[in-house]
């Protein structure tokens, strides 16, 4: 054999040996590499996790007047509260779903179509942001009675392949626009009156969040309202806990943060503003957040 053939006969032989060793090879190196890029993501989700973006505004809404002050007739949704929703030893507002009559899901339809036909721009802004939050909570209170029962509102999927929940089902018609919850929550409230206390308002009939109160939100009562409502949900085990010195927060202190200040610090600071004094004084003693949680059950 000549020694040209000698040397790519040698040449075949190492690479078929090495030829199994490579994937072996490959595949460490791009476990190795996973496992990095898992573990800068957790690091980076730790550090961001009490950061959101800045809702963007939903164009056409923001006209307002404010010599208009005269209310909005919220008495039909006044009714259905006043009925349905009954406080409970937890401190969780419950609505009862599976009582409601014909007759009120009907009045709610109307009252819900009633209000689409209102010329909110025409109103003063504390007439408006009664207007949307009532709105919204009639809404969603709406989109559950027509899927009842389930178990939790993520399970009424209408809003697309890749979305949990009703919120962005454009089904909400204003003035001739279809809106999805998400457009009145997001795009609306949110953006226009930079309050965080709007969290404390809508409700997204679950036990985890805020109370849906037993009245209809008015001009003349919807800062008294939000400001009460942050101060029973703060101070309730769904908002605020602390146990042996470990601090647990609702999972809307992160998923909204930039309401809250876009920070943990920013969070903590809101906190303080509404908790009770016992409360104020633990959190303080902790100095961060350790936890955040959100219990998804329908408030039935």
């Amino acid at each position: 054999m000549c020694v040209e053939c000698k040397v790519k006969l040698r040449n075949k032989c190492a690479q078929s040996k090495l030829l199994p060793v490579l994937p072996a090879m490959i595949s460490v190196r791009v476990l190795k590499l996973v496992l990095v890029l898992a573990a800068a993501f957790c690091v980076a989700g730790f550090l961001s996790s009490f950061s959101s973006s800045k809702p963007k505004q939903l164009a056409g809404w923001n006209a307002h007047n404010p010599s208009g002050t005269k209310p909005i007739d919220h008495s039909v949704w006044n009714g259905i509260l006043k009925k349905y929703v009954r406080g409970s030893k937890s401190g969780v507002n419950r609505f009862a779903y599976g009582k409601v009559s014909a007759a009120d899901r009907k009045a709610l339809k109307a009252y819900i179509a009633k209000m689409g036909k209102v010329n909110i721009a025409k109103k003063s802004r504390k007439v408006q942001l009664a207007y949307w939050i009532n709105l919204y909570n009639a809404a969603t209170v709406d989109v559950v009675l027509d899927h009842y029962p389930v178990k939790s509102i993520r399970d009424i999927d209408i809003s697309g392949a890749f979305s949990n929940g009703p919120w962005k089902k454009k089904f909400i018609k204003v003035r001739g626009k279809l809106l999805s919850l998400d457009d009145i929550e997001h795009g609306i409230l949110r953006p226009i009156w930079r309050d965080a206390r709007i969290h404390y308002g809508v409700n997204c009939a679950s036990i985890g969040c805020p109370n849906l109160q037993r009245v209809a939100y008015t001009g003349k009562t919807v800062d008294k309202m939000l400001t009460k409502g942050a101060r029973d949900y703060v101070n309730s085990s769904r908002g605020l806990s602390v146990k042996n010195g470990k601090v647990t927060v609702s999972k809307i202190y992160e998923w909204f943060a930039y309401d809250f200040g876009n920070s943990e610090k920013g969070v903590i600071k809101h906190l303080l503003k509404y908790a009770g004094p016992k409360k104020a004084a633990a959190l303080k003693k902790a100095g961060r957040i350790h936890k955040t949680r959100y219990d998804w059950s329908i408030n039935k």
